[in-house]
């Protein structure tokens, strides 16, 4: 965030008319599973869209009414995080507000052959529309594929999958990943003042995620910030334990070390512990600096734990409902619908903390 005002509204379809110019889960039911996730209010807009549009006839699916119509939800990791807790709950909220006959949801516990069950399995109940996270951007084919044979629609949304537009998926919603690791370089540097030794905490492999935040970065940092030198990187998975245990080891191997680029709040909380239990101080000796916005990582800005957070939000729900309504409406649905995001930092944090999540 640029200023100490909250500037989020909800994405109006005014707005987005401008940017169109292992195991199954059998799936929850809306009113049988549980919510989860955080209250913030710091709702989506579209900054931009891009790609040829899709409209429902050259996609190939038959029109319906949302209000008559049940929905799949495939959340791609475990909602014990924050991340996820909040888009699932967003999910949940919109299709309620959508007036959809019922939502299905699954979880693949970061299991890309669970997913692909659970949307197949999703599919065999007679969903009429899917919405994925996907687990990685590659090898979702088997269940895209059933979702094609079946006449069923697929929106994908915080990961971008390489399948084809417009014949696998209708379009991909989500945020401008490389823009981010630019933004967190230059957040960085501003923290550390111009000179650092820094670690990045990678998020998981086979996504767009990892390799555009990390791209982002890296390139921002040749291209703009020759005193800030990278000399280590390693996975941690998107997990706070993870990031704990690799910053851990990464502190340990490189004492030189004093900033963290971590992929997401998870891991830069686990560095957080890491760096306390190294003896130093976190946000002073070792500067973090990560992407998300969650409440916990926020709340450790204003600590002084963290100095400065990228904002990714979760909370696709209304955008995803309005963009089927758009779709089944018969206006063209572009490629990728980009959100905007905003920033954390020691100036605005604790006066935006009710944006987190």
């Amino acid at each position: 965030m640029t200023s100490t005002t909250p500037r989020r509204l909800l994405a109006s379809a005014a707005v987005f008319g401008l940017a169109l110019a292992g195991c199954t889960n059998p799936g929850t039911s809306e009113d049988t599973a549980p919510a989860g996730g955080g209250d913030g209010g710091d709702q989506q807009v579209v900054k931009e869209s891009s790609g040829e549009g899709c409209t429902l006839a050259d996609y190939g699916a038959e029109k319906i009414d949302l209000a008559d119509a049940v929905v799949g939800f495939s959340q791609s990791e475990p909602d014990t995080a924050a991340f996820r807790a909040a888009e699932t709950k967003s999910i949940r909220q919109a299709a309620k507000e959508a007036g959809v006959r019922d939502l299905l949801v699954t979880n693949a516990n970061n299991e890309l052959p669970k997913q692909i069950a659970d949307i197949q399995n999703m599919l065999s109940q007679g969903i009429d529309f899917l919405i994925v996270a996907p687990v990685n951007s590659d090898g979702l084919d088997p269940a895209l594929n059933a979702a094609k044979q079946q006449g069923v629609p697929v929106l994908t949304i915080d990961r971008k999958v390489t399948n084809t537009h417009c014949e696998d998926y209708v379009a991909f919603l989500g945020s401008d990943f490389y823009e981010q690791g630019k933004r967190a370089a230059d957040a960085l540097n501003e923290a550390t003042g111009g000179t650092a030794k820094v670690a990045v905490l990678l998020g998981s492999s086979g996504n767009n995620v990892t390799e555009d935040r990390n791209s982002g970065f890296q390139d921002q940092v040749k291209a703009q910030y020759s005193g800030l030198e990278i000399v280590a990187e390693q996975t941690a998975n998107f997990a706070r334990d993870e990031g704990q245990a690799v910053a851990e080891q990464l502190i340990q191997s490189n004492p030189d070390i004093n900033a963290i680029y971590a992929h997401n709040d998870e891991m830069a909380l686990g560095a957080v512990t890491a760096v306390q239990a190294a003896g130093l101080d976190p946000g002073q000796d070792v500067k973090i600096v990560s992407i998300d916005g969650t409440r916990n990582a926020v709340q450790a800005i204003v600590d002084g734990d963290i100095n400065a957070v990228i904002e990714s939000n979760p909370r696709f729900g209304p955008l995803a409902f309005e963009t089927a309504e758009k779709f089944y409406a018969g206006e063209p649905i572009p490629e990728d619908v980009i959100i905007e995001d905003d920033e954390y930092n020691a100036d605005n944090a604790e006066a935006n903390i009710g944006n987190a999540f």
